[in-house]
């Protein structure tokens, strides 16, 4: 599999909102349970959550049946934080449906944070919707946050 880069933030936003559809989750608006892996809390069999370690695979092995975006992503909530290429700032202003428009739209001014999208395994489910952003620092590491590739036509 190629990876030229992490997604921009308009790319990966676009595509767990289902393009123009502005999905609130990438497989629809209702929250389902069983589209993604979250409250882990602890990830032990005996951490009384819904799921085990075990559940915790790669971003993008396709962890929850049903939870796919509408173009097949796999894991766009849950399992785990995924990077964008995007510096934070505390407004996003584009759209899914000025994507289609958008010619190099990343923020890459360096603010010190990057923006993070989708949730982990450990949190609860109004940190998976699709709009949901976070800033974190790229230089700190921590294991709910992973990275998923995109590649250049």
């Amino acid at each position: 599999m190629r990876c030229d880069r992490r997604p921009s933030e308009a790319e990966w936003h676009y595509a767990a909102a289902g393009g123009d559809e502005e999905r609130t989750y990438p497989w629809g608006d209702t929250f389902v349970d069983n589209h993604a892996v979250f409250g882990c809390y602890g990830a032990t069999e005996s951490s009384g959550g819904p799921c085990t370690i075990g559940d915790i695979l790669k971003v993008g092995a396709g962890s929850s049946e049903g939870g796919d975006g509408r173009w097949g992503q796999a894991d766009l909530a849950g399992s785990l934080w995924e990077w964008t290429l995007d510096g934070y700032s505390n407004s996003y202003t584009i759209s899914s449906g000025d994507i289609d428009h958008c010619d190099n739209c990343a923020n890459l001014t360096d603010t010190g944070d990057r923006v993070i999208h989708g949730g982990s395994f450990e949190d609860d489910p109004d940190r998976l919707m699709a709009s949901e952003r976070l800033p974190s620092k790229p230089a700190e590491r921590y294991y709910g946050i992973g990275a998923r590739c995109a590649r250049d036509r």
